[in-house]
């Protein structure tokens, strides 16, 4: 399994490709497919209608889309042991995940939208 993720360098978007692990895990493909994920627009997917945050209309209306946060964690908590996604104080939507994959180990990271 495979999936694409946002790279910045410089300040320069680039795509880095991200694959199931030597040990047939597939942890860091999901991981890297919810925080694309929570960087959608409600709708922008071509594959996946449900997918996205309405994060535009949450600015104006200065209400963090907690619904649809919550949802994206449901859909997403199938494939770690442990998934967690809370929204952050700031002047943006930003969204801490916290992970633990199938080996275990512990993994935390914050996404803007």
């Amino acid at each position: 399994m495979r999936t694409y993720g946002r790279v910045y360098s410089n300040g320069v978007p680039n795509w880095a490709e991200v694959q199931t692990d030597a040990n047939g895990f597939d942890d860091y493909v999901w991981l890297t497919t919810l925080a694309q994920t929570l960087k959608l627009f409600l709708g922008e997917s071509p594959f996946y209608a449900n997918y996205g945050l309405p994060a535009k209309q949450s600015v104006v209306q200065q209400v963090f889309p907690d619904f649809y946060v919550s949802r994206t964690q449901q859909q997403f908590s199938q494939y770690f042991s442990s998934l967690i996604v809370a929204s952050q104080p700031s002047s943006k939507p930003t969204y801490k995940i916290n992970v633990t994959l199938h080996n275990g180990v512990p993994l935390s990271t914050t996404v803007a939208t």
